[in-house]
């Protein structure tokens, strides 16, 4: 949900999976493409940037998902990235590059959780950890897999695998080639 923030007027996206927000991409005569999306957005239309919230946050989670490793933070890292996107949005230049620019804005958000975040591990985690076998060792063996690729390839990795996009999709939101996801995966 975008909301006007207070006396300032600043428009802020409010996701969160019981707002509903599932990938909805353009279809048919009736879905606006992004370009006039954000456009309407700059112009003050809280609709337009709900509705570009809706239309990336799946990508958008996906994206920190791939840098972070824990879905929480990845929302979070999401959020944040639509907050910023909203506040610079008639900064935007190349207003057909919105995807783009919002991975980058991610990106670099979860990047900036990834540095001021250390990994902590409960002592329930360490005692169940112990008493159990490794049953989850090929999960463990996959984010080690994982973890060894370039943030480019995982990135990739996660958008098709974990996020179901299409390459077509893909491509829209990394602003590369169909041809270069397909080399990455």
């Amino acid at each position: 949900m975008v909301r006007r923030a207070g006396r300032s007027g600043k428009i802020m996206c409010s996701t969160s999976e019981k707002e509903g927000l599932e990938r909805v991409t353009p279809k048919g005569p009736a879905q606006k493409p992004d370009i006039a999306l954000v456009e309407a957005a700059i112009r003050g239309d809280p609709d337009s940037f709900t509705e570009l919230c809706r239309r990336h946050y799946p990508a958008m989670v996906a994206i920190a998902h791939s840098a972070l490793g824990d879905r929480h933070l990845a929302e979070d890292a999401a959020q944040q990235a639509f907050a910023k996107a909203a506040e610079k949005l008639p900064q935007l230049k190349k207003k057909t590059r919105f995807a783009g620019w919002l991975a980058t804005i991610c990106r670099n958000v979860a990047r900036d959780i990834a540095r001021s975040t250390k990994p902590l591990r409960s002592t329930e985690d360490v005692s169940l950890t112990a008493a159990e076998p490794r049953a989850d060792s090929v999960n463990e063996t996959v984010k080690e897999a994982l973890n060894k690729l370039s943030d480019s390839n995982r990135e990739v990795i996660f958008l098709r695998y974990y996020d179901g996009m299409s390459y077509e999709q893909i491509s829209a939101v990394l602003g590369i080639s169909e041809q270069a996801i397909n080399g990455r995966l």
